[in-house]
């Protein structure tokens, strides 16, 4: 029985984190890997190397630890007989975030990630078992700081809040220490001398320090980044792992596909920093749009989708006929399919203001997550936009806020959110929608960020300057389309993929199926999509639609384009 000598787990989740296998089930997965022994004090697997995969132990003891990069050990978990080591990662191949030790002589047997992904689809009760207790493995780890880089910086700077929001998204466990009130921290820093541009410091688990780095420097530190992917051919490349995105990826590579996502930023997409969404089908009570992405995310890895990020595609090479296209990424990085699907949704508009981008993560938000809740703790902040992001920002801030102001250019909300938000917004005691409204002027520094905002009244012409510090900007969608002129991809005015029956004229007789572009074997489905509803279901339904679609576009080239992986 597995002995937690860490923080405490509830009683009620403590069989589903640590099952307890019979002779039985292990004699099934016994299948999947191979018998292993280890000696006493033989690492099976370390913090931040390459996993060997799930670790069950047939005999003897293990202990479960994890250490940081700044040397400093925690003890996690012991098992025995029975129970296995792994977690998320191992069943996307990803480096340990744990370290696991045999204590005494251990006989294990080891699945690596491939036979994993076998196991949880070939033995589904079995693989249900295993892959909650994953999941949970991740949360605990993320609840606890249990695992991953560590932060060093003030709480409030921009950069910290940036990558904090980056790991976050992308359900990546770390821990932050703030000099100020750290002893830890400050005796770091005291060491290392940094300069104001050096923060936040940042140790990955392997002890190597990086100063304020990009969020591909912080994924290859904490091994996101594989450049094995670059040296398959792929069946299908989905760029943008929002919900069509995801959609794809699941259904795909469980229909076989060989299948890769390259997205930008983190999972999810603008769903996935939605506070809470109520109108999809099957969640009666609602649910973040973080934790509806992130099962979609699991599942696609569950069934072997691999996903890169953060890439920013810079173009399309499709200009081989009968051969793969290329994805070229912004770094040099670049991946060959033999199918691409434009996932690549919408990003929302910024204020038409000369120092926008001075109050970026000083004052200026494009997501309302735990993390801007906390900062805006008992203050005024305003939200500016209508739709359904700003009003279930809104309901989710009104929690944390002591007001919250809606600016919106029309007349109300009523013709652009769902009234079920409206009519929560005008029950709500500290929210007030500001009509015929727009921000004009943004005041403050880069050093003290926002201090104040000057807003306009339109009908009237009437200004007032309000004493808000954060500014919360849900302003309707641009796509993200720019990578695709090169290829030739048919477009809308505003941007958007053109598919089936819109595709004005098509290359070489081309008849489009219904999510094809004008380009063959490229497909664009979700808010990238011109006349998409833009809706969360609308983006799922499309990203199972095109999968038919994609097998027969495949099917077409079989003859001509090489067989296998690589």
């Amino acid at each position: 029985m597995a002995k937690i000598v860490s923080s405490p787990i509830s009683d009620s989740r403590r069989p589903q984190m640590f099952p307890v296998l019979t002779a039985a089930e292990l004699r099934r997965i016994e299948r999947f890997g191979r018998r292993r022994h280890y000696r006493s004090g033989e690492f099976l697997a370390r913090n931040g190397a390459p996993g060997p995969g799930m670790c069950v132990v047939l005999s003897g003891r293990i202990a479960v630890t994890q250490h940081d990069g700044l040397g400093r050990v925690s003890p996690i978990v012991e098992m025995g007989a029975g129970e296995f080591a792994a977690e998320l990662a191992e069943l996307s191949g990803l480096p340990s975030l744990v370290d696991v030790q045999a204590e005494g002589d251990v006989e294990a047997l080891i699945v690596p990630a491939e036979g994993m992904r076998s196991l949880v689809v070939a033995e589904a009760e079995l693989g249900e078992r295993i892959v909650r207790a994953l999941i949970l493995r991740r949360v605990y780890l993320i609840e606890n700081k249990a695992a991953g880089p560590i932060l060093v910086g003030p709480l409030t700077l921009p950069d910290m809040i940036r990558l904090q929001v980056f790991l976050t998204r992308n359900g990546q466990p770390h821990s932050v220490l703030d000099p100020e009130i750290d002893s830890d921290a400050a005796q770091m820093i005291a060491c290392l001398s940094p300069s104001p541009a050096d923060y936040p410091l940042v140790v990955c688990p392997d002890g190597t320090l990086l100063r304020n780095p990009s969020e591909q420097e912080l994924a290859k530190c904490i091994g996101l980044l594989d450049e094995i992917t670059e040296r398959r051919i792929f069946d299908v490349a989905i760029v943008g792992a929002g919900p069509a995105g995801l959609a794809t990826a699941v259904y795909a590579a469980s229909e076989g596909l060989s299948v890769i996502v390259v997205e930008s930023h983190a999972f999810g997409g603008q769903a996935g920093a939605s506070a809470r969404i109520e109108n999809y089908l099957g969640f009666p009570t609602g649910i973040t749009g973080h934790a509806l992405t992130a099962r979609a995310f699991v599942q696609a890895q569950k069934f072997g989708a691999q996903f890169v990020l953060p890439v920013t595609v810079s173009r399309l090479d499709c200009s081989s006929t009968g051969r793969p296209m290329t994805l070229e990424m912004t770094d040099g990085w670049h991946v060959q399919a033999r199918a691409v699907v434009v996932a690549s949704g919408a990003r929302y508009r910024k204020l038409a203001l000369a120092n926008l981008e001075q109050f970026q993560n000083r004052g200026i938000w494009y997501w309302a997550s735990p993390i801007e809740a906390k900062l805006c703790s008992n203050a005024e902040v305003i939200i500016v936009g209508g739709g359904n992001s700003a009003g279930q920002a809104a309901v989710f801030l009104s929690a944390h806020a002591a007001k919250v102001r809606i600016l919106v250019r029309g007349s109300g909300l009523a013709e652009t959110m769902s009234s079920y938000l409206a009519e929560r917004i005008e029950a709500a005691p500290n929210v007030e929608v500001l009509a015929g409204t727009e921000i004009v002027e943004l005041i403050g520094s880069s050093q003290e960020g926002l201090r104040a905002v000057r807003c306009r009244h339109r009908p009237t012409d009437t200004e007032t300057t309000l004493p808000i510090r954060h500014v919360f900007l849900f302003l309707g969608a641009e796509p993200a389309t720019e990578w695709l002129k090169e290829c030739g991809v048919g477009l809308d005015p505003r941007g958007f993929v053109h598919t089936g029956a819109d595709v004005v004229s098509a290359a070489d007789g081309h008849r489009p199926s219904a999510h094809e572009t004008s380009v063959p074997r490229v497909f664009a489905v979700g808010d990238v999509r011109s006349n998409s509803v833009k809706r969360v279901g609308g983006a799922i339904g499309e990203g199972a639609n095109v999968v038919a679609q994609l097998h027969g576009a495949l099917e077409a080239i079989k003859a001509v384009l090489p067989a296998g992986g690589s």
